[in-house]
């Protein structure tokens, strides 16, 4: 319900002033989200550079250190819906402060670990559970709740800072390792982790309405207002799934972000440093250049949201995973033991289209699901690390099989080619009626 007195003080000193805030509070609010993905990241890129020195150590084969990260990114997806929900029901400040706690913890007591359950346990569950509860559903909510024009836009810078602030990372934590050890590189991601929960509990705020304004983009003579939120969590994000799994669109969303996932996360983000050590790379170097796909991943992502407002989502997804898939196919070809100008052109392009396909998706959502679309983008973007798991386990049991990942690069090239058919078939419009989907009351 409205605040009749909130909104007369509002409109009180609006009228005083004649103009509006120079600022608005959804832009700080964003930037605080931005901030935090960017802190969540940190562990997400670990994996790929500690793997080396982890089976050095403990002479544990890539298969088994690639479960651990396969039980993460699964569970970082499973997550994902409930997260959204739970965000709903107890604040996002509460949900982002625990999850950020959660990650620290899993980076922090990897230092005790001397079995390889522990490894599963620390990496797998507790930052899984973490990272999931800070997955893109979260910049979503943020996209969704506060921002109405400037929305696809938004929904890209959140998105690279999530996306790129796992790749930046990498060159640090691998720096840190080669030197200092691979606990001293837990311990700093722990920490980097704790240092954003200040900022989370200080600026984020569940609803405009908390803040005294509308959402960005919203006339002044609209009533301020909050969403009421009634049933459970768990139940609303279960209800979610049910009702999207009744259409077309939820699968063919679900298929192309499957692949979306495990040409991403599990197979450059997680094997594409230990790849490019099995061709005499430096892994510092190799760390180097994921860096530079996190850095044109910010331009990928923030001009894909901006396309997004303006062009058919169906058809930048398929271009972006064609793209992908003739990216993919050449890579055997370019790994060296040296930089390349053909391997940082390929670093480049597949920066840009990193995760350029997360606005356009999360767009199709909202466009078929209506009120119910960030849920339900979260169960798609579930899919999306069921993806990244999968890719990331049978990556590092291929290389133990064959000791080369050639055949897993392959079959990541044609997945890409079946994601962009699948998705110019994705149904224009809304995919069922929308009161059929709404589980927001």
């Amino acid at each position: 319900m409205s605040d009749p007195t909130l909104e007369s003080r509002v409109g009180a000193a609006s009228d005083s002033t004649g103009k509006r805030p120079r600022l608005h509070p959804a832009w700080i609010v964003a930037a605080v989200a931005f901030v935090a993905l960017i802190g969540a990241a940190g562990f997400r890129a670990a994996p790929g550079v500690l793997m080396v020195p982890l089976g050095d150590e403990f002479g544990w084969s890539r298969g088994l250190m690639s479960s651990a990260v396969g039980v993460n990114l699964l569970l970082f997806g499973l997550t994902a819906p409930f997260a959204a929900a739970l965000m709903d029901r107890f604040g996002i400040r509460q949900v982002i402060t625990c999850a950020l706690v959660l990650i620290a913890a899993g980076s922090g007591l990897t230092v005790f670990m001397t079995a390889s359950w522990q490894l599963v346990l620390l990496w797998g569950v507790l930052v899984g559970l973490g990272t999931g509860s800070m997955a893109l559903a979260f910049a979503a909510t943020v996209a969704n709740r506060w921002f109405v024009k400037r929305r696809g836009l938004v929904m890209g810078v959140l998105t690279a800072g999530s996306a790129t602030g796992q790749l930046v990372f990498l060159p640090v934590i691998a720096w840190v390792a080669e030197r200092s050890g691979w606990r001293v590189a837990s311990l700093i991601i722990a920490f980097g982790a704790l240092l954003v929960v200040p900022l989370v509990i200080a600026f984020l705020r569940d609803y405009p309405i908390d803040r005294g304004v509308r959402p960005y983009g919203v006339e002044s003579d609209v009533p301020l207002q909050r969403p009421a939120v009634g049933k459970g969590a768990a139940r609303r994000a279960i209800e979610a799934l049910v009702m999207a799994a009744h259409t077309r669109t939820f699968w063919a969303l679900t298929v192309g972000f499957a692949i979306c996932g495990a040409s991403t996360n599990g197979l450059i983000g997680t094997h594409f440093i230990p790849s490019a050590h099995d061709h005499g790379m430096a892994e510092t170097t190799a760390a180097g250049l994921l860096a530079v796909v996190g850095i044109f991943d910010i331009v990928g992502t923030i001009a894909s949201g901006a396309l997004t407002d303006k062009v058919d989502p169906r058809i930048l997804l398929a271009i972006y995973y064609g793209f992908r898939g003739i990216g993919l196919m050449l890579l055997p070809m370019l790994l060296s033991d040296a930089v390349h100008p053909s391997i940082v052109l390929f670093v480049v392009i597949y920066g840009l289209d990193w995760v350029a396909t997360v606005p356009p998706t999360a767009a199709l959502c909202r466009e078929a699901f209506g009120d119910s679309g960030t849920i339900v983008f979260g169960w798609v973007f579930a899919a999306h690390q069921i993806g990244a798991a999968f890719a990331s386990v049978a990556a590092g049991f291929v290389r133990d099989a064959t000791g080369q990942y050639t055949i897993a690069w392959f079959s990541a090239a044609g997945l890409c080619g079946i994601a962009a058919v699948v998705s110019l078939g994705v149904h224009k419009g809304p995919a069922v009626d929308e009161k059929a989907v709404d589980v927001s009351s």
